[in-house]
C-alpha cells in the first residue's frame, strides 16, 4: 500500500472514530508498527492530527485534547461535586463488591460511605488511602500510575479487571454528549474506564453540569449504557437518553 493511500485511511478512521491506536491500524492497513508510527508522526507534523501515547486523535477544536492536575480539579465546583458525592454514597448497600475510578468527584464520595460490609476495588491511589483510613476492605488495581490523576491505568489495570464481577461500578468523566457518550483525554484512562463498565452490573457517572455538552479525546462509554448522577440537568434531551438523578433540583 502507497503511504499516501494509508494517510488517507487513517485519517479517514479519525473522521469516523475521533481516535485510532497503533495495534488497530497495524491489522486494518496490513502494515509494520514502525510503518503506522512513521505515518502518525508524518501526519502529526502535517497538523492533520494530534499523535498521543498509543495512537492518535482528531484534531477538533470542539474536543478537549487535555486535563488538569488532579490539584487543580480538586478545589472546581466543589460544593456540587459534595451533593453528588452524598447521593451516590447512599447507594452502597451490604456485601456490594464495589468499583470506585479514579477522580474528584469519586475521591469525595468515600467520605460519605457508611457501608462497612462492602468490598472496595479502585484504580486510585488516593482511592486507595481513603478507604483504607476509613476501615474498608480494599484493593487497588496494578498497572502504570498516570501522574496528572494519580490512577492506575495500562495493559496490566485492563487485564486484572477481567476477574471481576461488580455489583456497581462509580465513575467520573470530562465530558458527556448525545453523539459521543462519556470520554476523556487519555487512551490508557479510558481503556481502563471502559474494561470496568462492562464488568459492573449497575454503573452510575458522577458528573456536575461543566461536564455536559462536552467532549474529550476517547470514548469509554455510550450514554445509555449508565445512570447519570448530577445535580441539575440544564440540557433536557440527556433525560430522554438514560436515567438521571438530579440530586439538588432548584
Amino acid at each position: 500500500m502507497l503511504t499516501e493511500e494509508r494517510h488517507s485511511m487513517i485519517i479517514e478512521e479519525l473522521k469516523n472514530n475521533s481516535v485510532v491506536h497503533i495495534g488497530d491500524l497495524v491489522k486494518k492497513l496490513k502494515s509494520s508498527e514502525s510503518t503506522i508510527r512513521r505515518d502518525l508522526n508524518t501526519l502529526h507534523k502535517q497538523g492533520r492530527l494530534k499523535k498521543v501515547h498509543g495512537g492518535a486523535i482528531a484534531i477538533d477544536k470542539n474536543i478537549n485534547t487535555t486535563e488538569d492536575d488532579v490539584t487543580i480539579r480538586q478545589t472546581l465546583n466543589i460544593s456540587e461535586k459534595i451533593e453528588i458525592a452524598k447521593y451516590a454514597a447512599k447507594l452502597i448497600e451490604p456485601n456490594d463488591f464495589i468499583y470506585i475510578d479514579a477522580g474528584t468527584t469519586t475521591e469525595f464520595m468515600i467520605d460519605f460511605i457508611q457501608e462497612k460490609q462492602a468490598t472496595f476495588i479502585t484504580n486510585g491511589i488516593n482511592h486507595a488511602k481513603k478507604l483504607i483510613r476509613n476501615g474498608f476492605k480494599t484493593y487497588i488495581l496494578g498497572g502504570e500510575i498516570k501522574g496528572v490523576t494519580e490512577a492506575m491505568v495500562g495493559v496490566e489495570a485492563v487485564e486484572s479487571l477481567k476477574k471481576y464481577n461488580f455489583t456497581k461500578g462509580f465513575f467520573g468523566t470530562n465530558g458527556i454528549s448525545e453523539e459521543r457518550g462519556y470520554t476523556t483525554p487519555d487512551i490508557k484512562e479510558a481503556l481502563v474506564k471502559e474494561k470496568a463498565l462492562k464488568r459492573s452490573k449497575d454503573s452510575y457517572i458522577l458528573a456536575d453540569n461543566s461536564k455536559f455538552n462536552k467532549i474529550s479525546s476517547v470514548v469509554f462509554g455510550d450514554i445509555e449504557g449508565s445512570n447519570i448522577i448530577t445535580t441539575k440537568v440544564l440540557d433536557n434531551k440527556y433525560k430522554d437518553l438514560t436515567n438521571i438523578v438530579e440530586v439538588n433540583k432548584k
